[in-house]
């Protein structure tokens, strides 16, 4: 604390602090705890980001237009309780910005119905760990539930990554991509409701429309298909396998379909990476 100059003998400075008034003795203790900018702890991690994709986000009439096209069905609102999802945050502990815009998105499976989904995330769930959600889920008709707005931040993925590439916010924090993840499920078929390796897969209507419902995705916010992931890859606690028994080339094949008839070719490289 800077001391206050006061008068002193014989016409001399005195470098005594100055009594404080009462009041700000009582302030004392709690300034003490508040670091001074610039000598805080240095942060124990650095921010880490995504490249720039190049594709930039279409308007939103363009986004119906192609909607209107492939058929989508429209959506139907299954909205998760307040304790399942969040915000998406844009700074973290230390005050630095942090990736917050959907930069990838992430394919899931339910395992149980779709209804049970939607109903366990409409159920409040105060703890940490039970707390989850999806932005949007497909049931095996291809209706698609809207669970949490594009805007918020679900709660799709735990300790994950992509590649090395994560977002943490407290020191504390493990990393994760929920931050600027958009997650996308798939209802399990009847035969998928347990642990096993595999199941009879999904519909063709599924594929079609998560072929779509991705495409939009990519659109709105510029995403490239090598963006496009499944929580079994970005999983970092080795619990997490889902979506089993996904095909690929059933999706590729509708993908490629959906971005011709929307001329928005250009969000499949041909490359593994920008």
């Amino acid at each position: 604390m800077a001391s206050a100059y006061r008068g002193g003998g014989a016409g001399g400075l005195s470098l005594a602090p100055a009594a404080a008034p009462r009041s700000a003795r009582a302030l004392l203790p709690l300034l003490l705890l508040v670091p001074l900018a610039g000598c805080g702890p240095r942060p124990p991690f650095e921010v880490q980001t995504l490249a720039e994709s190049g594709l930039k986000p279409l308007p939103a009439e363009q986004l119906e237009a192609c909607a209107a096209k492939l058929r989508l069905p429209p959506e139907l609102p299954r909205p998760a309780d307040a304790t399942n999802f969040g915000v998406r945050q844009r700074r973290d502990a230390f005050g630095r910005e942090v990736p917050h815009v959907p930069q990838l998105i992430v394919l899931h499976e339910t395992v149980i119905s779709a209804a049970d989904t939607a109903r366990r995330f409409a159920t409040p769930h105060p703890r940490d760990d039970d707390q989850a959600s999806y932005h949007l889920l497909l049931d095996r008709e291809g209706q698609r539930l809207r669970i949490v707005p594009d805007a918020g931040r679900a709660f799709g993925a735990g300790m994950a990554a992509f590649g090395d590439f994560t977002v943490r916010i407290r020191p504390q924090s493990v990393g994760s991509l929920n931050n600027v993840a958009l997650h996308l499920s798939l209802e399990s078929p009847p035969d998928g409701r347990g642990d096993d390796d595999a199941h009879s897969g999904y519909t063709a209507e599924q594929y079609r429309v998560a072929a779509g419902q991705v495409l939009l995705w990519q659109a709105a916010f510029g995403i490239p298909i090598s963006r496009l992931t499944t929580h079994q890859a970005v999983d970092r606690s080795h619990s997490r396998r889902d979506p089993r028994s996904f095909r690929w080339q059933a999706f590729d094949a509708a993908w490629r379909d959906a971005a011709q008839r929307c001329g928005l070719t250009a969000y499949d490289r041909g490359r593994a990476t920008l």
